[in-house]
């Protein structure tokens, strides 16, 4: 359908309401837009991430436990404690690159219903754990699923939501994963519980049962839940990205103006690669040489690369044994303490994303307002449909295996630098990130998925 004939469709459709005709074409379509069945996807979709935060977080409850249980079957030294959280990383690298094969060849929304299966088979090999080899083996699966949702959330979120509330819904999935470490720590502390009313504090089995209902919940809901329009119609099938459009943006949306515009950018995006009709949707890595795809590519790579070296990991990893090399007498408080000022300036975050712009908040903001959401919501926005599976790819398996290595050699850190050299060498990284991010990251808010395309390109976008 030719773009220009439903832009004219679309302003002439405003005449009446809008004498001045100063509205643009993307103001009058979102002047149409209902929100509230993607808001309701939206929250389908980040019970992945929160899954995620339960992974993320549950070895630093567990750990001090199973360094003291009276099985020595499931006793931990301090290398298998160590292997214990860290092996998590191991297999989110892995999920990333099946997660970019998964959503070029499945798509965005199966994908996501697929990842919830390791994350329930993990923590069911935990809760039935004998011995130390079938804890790692959980924590390897429920590490693989995190690494897919780490991938495919902000994908499905990006590519369902439109410009204005992109930032924020984008946020929501740092926002989930802080919420579930909070949650694990809060159910996950005995000391913290122990003046507490019985039954509220969880033993180690029973914190794995709980933290296997979220991606339940998470495959019911994505059965009613649509496939991202621009995947579909990146795989020509435009009456199906057309009623994903209309169950995203409600009934009085012009959603062919849309389909039109994503259509344009694809057509013109596949005319640049200068591939032959049988090949037109596919990515080669011949690709990468277009700058609309090494250029974000980078960017991309760098921005996980800095996430990671502020140490963050290892602080949500091992914050019960942090606090307590630092003499805190109740360590365990102290890293609820952690998770939830987590949870408060994530939430700022995704609150004033779409106000204060991305590149703004990652020079000025801590973790939480910056570092933490925005690689994963500026990853999400910046590659062209063709090469997202394969960039993001790229991006996870980065920021995974970076994780792996901060997490592992982290108290070997401690040792050999202790643990003031340790936290002074990750702040001196912070100021790199800040270096980095004025250098070379543009800002992408309010702008449509093939504007931010066009920009790297140094083209003008639809």
């Amino acid at each position: 359908m030719d773009i220009q004939n439903e832009r004219r469709r679309l302003l002439d459709s405003e005449d009446g309401h809008n004498p001045t005709g100063l509205i643009s074409e993307q103001d009058a379509y979102l002047s149409k837009v209902k929100n509230k069945k993607l808001y309701l996807a939206t929250f389908a979709s980040v019970l992945g991430p929160m899954s995620f935060g339960f992974v993320l977080g549950y070895s630093s409850p567990v750990i001090p436990e199973l360094t003291t249980i009276a099985d020595p079957r499931l006793q931990l030294d301090a290398n298998q404690a160590s292997w214990f959280g860290s092996i998590v990383t191991v297999g989110a690298a892995i999920g990333g690159l099946l997660g970019g094969w998964m959503v070029e060849k499945i798509g965005r929304k199966l994908s996501l219903m697929f990842c919830s299966l390791p994350f329930v088979f993990g923590f069911t090999i935990i809760i039935a754990a004998q011995n130390v080899w079938m804890l790692y083996v959980g924590r390897l699966l429920t590490g693989l699923a995190s690494g897919v949702t780490s991938l495919v959330v902000p994908l499905y979120i990006s590519e369902m939501s439109h410009e204005r509330v992109r930032g924020t819904l984008g946020s929501c999935v740092q926002l989930m994963v802080v919420l579930g470490i909070m949650g694990v720590y809060l159910a996950g502390n005995s000391d913290w519980w122990e003046s507490r009313p019985a039954g509220l504090f969880m033993d180690w089995r029973w914190l794995a049962i709980c933290c296997s209902i979220p991606p339940t919940l998470l495959m019911v809901l994505m059965c009613f839940m649509p496939e991202t329009p621009r995947f579909l119609l990146s795989k020509g099938k435009r009456r199906e990205a057309e009623e994903a459009l209309r169950f995203l943006r409600g009934p009085d949306a012009p959603i062919e103006w849309e389909c039109a515009r994503i259509e344009d950018a694809c057509e013109e995006q596949v005319s640049l690669q200068r591939v032959d009709a049988s090949e037109g949707s596919s990515f080669h890595l011949l690709d990468i040489k277009d700058p609309g795809v090494y250029k974000p590519l980078v960017i991309g790579v760098m921005l996980m690369v800095f996430q990671q070296m502020t140490g963050i990991n290892a602080i949500m990893f091992y914050a019960e044994n942090i606090f307590e090399q630092a003499h805190f007498e109740n360590s365990d408080l102290a890293s609820v303490l952690v998770g939830l000022i987590q949870v408060i300036f994530t939430g700022v975050a995704a609150l004033i994303m779409d106000k204060a712009g991305r590149k703004i908040l990652l020079i000025i903001s801590g973790f939480a307002l910056g570092w933490g959401p925005i690689p994963w919501l500026v990853m999400s926005e910046i590659f062209p449909v063709k090469a997202r599976g394969f960039a993001s790819a790229a991006c996870v398996l980065t920021n995974w295996g970076m994780a792996f290595v901060v997490t592992k050699t982290f108290q070997n850190m401690m040792n050999v630098l202790t643990s003031a050299g340790t936290f002074w060498m990750f702040a001196f990284m912070c100021i790199f990130n800040v270096i980095f991010t004025i250098a070379f990251i543009p800002e992408t808010k309010g702008k449509t998925s093939e504007q931010i395309e066009a920009t790297f390109r140094g083209t003008s976008g639809p």
